[in-house]
């Protein structure tokens, strides 16, 4: 598993070349945003102002369709002009997208980017599933995106959250032509959004004590396969809804906060989207339509206030 993966991280950088060739073709910043369920995103597509509940042709993205660890290798996916449906129940059969009826911080990330640099054309690749955890003692029965992660049989047998990723990676960078018009395009790595690390943070304490280490372990991964060792990343910090009778969902939440914390402020080209301490819930785990509006705006703001060289 090792050798395979270390054969998709070779292929990557050629693929972030690729339409470099073509004079007349367009130059797409690309943003990745990956996680757990609050990536995934559980706004109701109902709840959208009318601005946001048409398609942008003008955003592009790449949505990996969701797998849990332990299956063959996923990572299916097209590209296709940003619309509402990238949320909890979106798939994709690397053929055609199936829109759900919930929406995450995509729609006003890609608006509030446009709106900082109107002449710059963006992409986006999301891969996120519900319940993952980093670490490998927290992965329960969602997933893990520790790269050492083992579990499954047969053909699926070591696959896990990391390995989906690459595929997912793989798939959308090997696209020549991401907007279809007939012109190869240049795909250039711009910054990472991560929300993530509640699953870390419900076990045990001395798991949420890893959650820094952790964490900086696969931002430098993530970092290494889109090929910029100091790449901005804009972190979510998590959140406790309370809706709990022991006082709180996320046990040892504050621990994972604190890392989270920690690992931007060691960190010059990473922030940390606080806000979401004021957001409503939807349920017990997960932020109301609001939230996610406001949670994809603050992420865009953070990254454009980072240094972009």
């Amino acid at each position: 598993m090792f050798r395979l993966k270390c054969l998709v991280l070779a292929l990557i950088p050629f693929l972030f070349l690729i339409g470099k060739e073509s004079a007349s073709a367009k130059t797409y910043r690309v943003y990745f945003l990956g996680g757990q369920s609050n990536m995934d995103g559980y706004g109701y597509v109902k709840d959208l102002p009318q601005d946001l509940k048409q398609p942008d042709s003008g955003v592009m993205i790449f949505h990996a369709n969701p797998a849990p660890d332990g299956v063959p290798v996923d990572g299916r996916g097209i590209w296709a002009p940003l619309q509402p449906g990238h949320g909890a129940g979106f798939k994709s059969d690397g053929k055609a997208n199936t829109y759900s009826n919930r929406f995450g911080a995509e729609l006003t990330f890609a608006k509030t980017l446009k709106e900082l640099a109107p002449e710059e054309n963006f992409a986006l690749i999301k891969i996120s599933r519900g319940g993952t955890s980093i670490a490998v003692e927290a992965a329960g029965n969602f997933g893990c995106w520790d790269p050492d992660f083992e579990k499954g049989s047969g053909k699926g047998q070591g696959i896990n959250q990391y390995d989906h990723f690459l595929a997912g990676m793989k798939r959308a960078l090997q696209t020549r032509d991401i907007d279809q018009d007939g012109e190869a395009d240049t795909l250039v790595p711009a910054g990472i959004v991560w929300m993530q690390g509640e699953s870390d943070a419900y076990y045990s304490e001395e798991i949420a004590r890893q959650y820094e280490a952790n964490l900086k372990r696969l931002m430098d991964l993530i970092r290494a396969t889109m090929l910029t060792d100091d790449l901005p990343v804009v972190i979510g910090r998590i959140s406790d809804s309370g809706d709990n009778p022991e006082g709180k969902v996320w046990k040892y939440g504050e621990i994972v906060r604190a890392g989270q914390a920690a690992f931007v402020e060691k960190d010059k080209r990473a922030a940390l989207v606080t806000s979401t301490d004021g957001y409503g819930y939807s349920d017990r785990w997960h932020y109301n339509s609001e939230g996610y509006l406001d949670l994809g705006r603050k992420f865009a703001q953070a990254l454009w206030k980072l240094p972009q060289e």
